[in-house]
């Protein structure tokens, strides 16, 4: 038997840190630094991509949205920032994902049945004079057909600015999904990765989070860059 210690001890040698996709110039991780941004995607627009089946707003503001439920550790960390990549302050983040059996909270026909009056995995906060805001949750599951992901919206009140999905580097999915217990499946029949999701491919390197690997679970982040249009409406 393997414990957990074993357990982190072995994703932190199948995973170790990376930046999210592509290289990154000396530069831009510089600019970066110098603007106090979380990641080094800087001046870069943030895509617009579906909101997907299972959104609702279950009015909770809060930063920890695990509500118990079993899964990798995950520090979710986002900025929202102006085209000129200045912070914008007040905006509200609302994330949420599928557990690590695939199943979304709220609503009927899951993997593992009727989640109707659940709330797990959903969360909102605004963010602060730096632009960020940050959640405690785990890393998403997977289901058929799509890869890892954390959808998100952006509003002002009521006005949706932007709704998008996070995702992450196949290799720390891999390593969770293989060596985890929690998100082990009877089938893996219907599980892909980044370049097979329709998606993930259509929304691009601006769509990906940076994880680290840190003491007891990962850390992401990633910069949310609203069109000057959008950020006007704030």
């Amino acid at each position: 038997m393997i414990d957990r210690r074993q357990l982190l001890q072995r994703l932190a040698i199948a995973a170790p840190s990376v930046l999210g996709v592509g290289a990154v110039l000396p530069a831009l991780a510089d600019e970066a630094r110098a603007a106090r941004l979380i990641a080094a995607t800087v001046c870069q627009l943030t895509p617009e991509t579906t909101e997907g089946p299972f959104y609702f707003d279950p009015r909770l503001m809060r930063a920890d949205i695990r509500e118990g439920r079993p899964g990798y550790p995950l520090a979710l960390r986002l900025q929202v920032v102006d085209a000129a990549c200045r912070p914008i302050e007040g905006a509200r983040i609302d994330i949420w994902h599928c557990d690590a059996q695939g199943n979304y909270s709220g609503y009927a026909g899951q993997e593992q049945g009727d989640q109707r009056g659940e709330t797990f995995l959903r969360g909102t906060q605004m963010t602060n004079q730096a632009g960020r805001a940050a959640f405690r949750t785990i890393w998403p599951g997977w289901y058929r057909g799509r890869t890892a992901h954390v959808h998100f919206k952006v509003l002002l009140g009521e006005r949706d600015l932007l709704t998008g999905q996070i995702f992450f580097p196949d290799r720390f999915s891999r390593a969770v999904f293989d060596q985890l217990p929690d998100y082990a499946r009877d089938s893996t029949r219907g599980r892909i990765f980044n370049d097979r999701d329709g998606i993930a491919r259509r929304a691009g390197q601006g769509a990906y989070a940076e994880v680290t690997q840190v003491e007891g679970g990962f850390d992401a982040a990633m910069v949310i860059g609203l069109s000057d249009d959008r950020a006007a409406l704030l």
